[in-house]
């Protein structure tokens, strides 16, 4: 084989691959088109969550993930505050998609920006609906993220539910673990949406199906890094603090 043939064989295998991606690309976008406004409720009693349920019971959209932690559930949920998904690639290479997609500005670089996802989204506008310690925090926002660049609108917790402004879609999502008996714990976070009048929903589920396999690649790439970092603390935390000999 000479270099010529072993480039174009590379080559086509290359643009197989992305044919494959994109195929894939398509179908789980189809998936979203078909299943939007039918989202599921959720499958056992232990993830019902009566907290969101009190702000945004109705739904169009859901995405629900969770993971078994080797953890205690207060090491747990102060891993999953703190959790930062700034250096994730998978996470930098989906936001820049989202940017050519749809025209976006990119993020200005250089500005310091505070720790933590929960910090994080605050700063761009999310606010806290309820914040019950070491077990859940729910934030919600009102925005039309059909836009280049959205902007976040907070609402209080008492206005959250009852907000109907045509031309926007609340979204509400949560970060919830819960303690096992045995010590462990499970993390959980669920994302709900829901446009507020008709045209806002067909533009709502035009952008879903474009962007909501990134959205799943987004919280399932919260998971492992949580797992990881809260079986550490607990491991560090029973072994103590180490001593030095004198």
């Amino acid at each position: 084989m000479n270099a010529k043939t072993a480039v174009g064989l590379t080559a086509a295998g290359a643009a197989a691959g992305a044919a494959a991606v994109a195929l894939g690309y398509a179908a789980l976008a189809g998936t979203a088109w078909a299943r939007f406004g039918h989202a599921g409720r959720a499958r056992t009693q232990r993830e019902d969550d009566p907290v969101l349920d009190a702000f945004i019971p109705l739904y169009d959209v859901v995405e629900r993930h969770s993971i078994r932690v080797a953890a205690p559930a207060d090491i747990t949920f102060g891993v999953a505050r703190d959790i930062d998904l700034s250096d994730s690639l998978v996470v930098q290479a989906i936001f820049r998609g989202r940017e050519l997609m749809f025209g976006a500005a990119p993020a200005p670089t250089g500005v310091a920006e505070p720790p933590g996802i929960v910090a994080t989204a605050l700063r761009l506008g999310w606010g806290v609906l309820r914040d019950e310690a070491g077990h859940e925090i729910v934030l919600g926002a009102v925005t039309r993220p059909w836009e280049p660049n959205p902007v976040f609108r907070d609402l209080l917790p008492r206005d959250f539910a009852a907000f109907v402004e045509p031309g926007y879609v609340k979204i509400a999502w949560t970060l919830r673990v819960d303690a096992l008996p045995d010590g462990t714990s499970i993390f959980r976070t669920e994302t709900r949406a829901l446009a507020t009048d008709v045209e806002a929903r067909a533009k709502f589920r035009r952008y879903w199906a474009l962007v909501s396999p990134g959205v799943a690649l987004i919280r399932r790439a919260m998971l492992e890094p949580i797992k990881r970092e809260a079986e550490r603390q607990a491991v560090a935390m029973a072994e103590g603090p180490a001593v030095v000999p004198v």
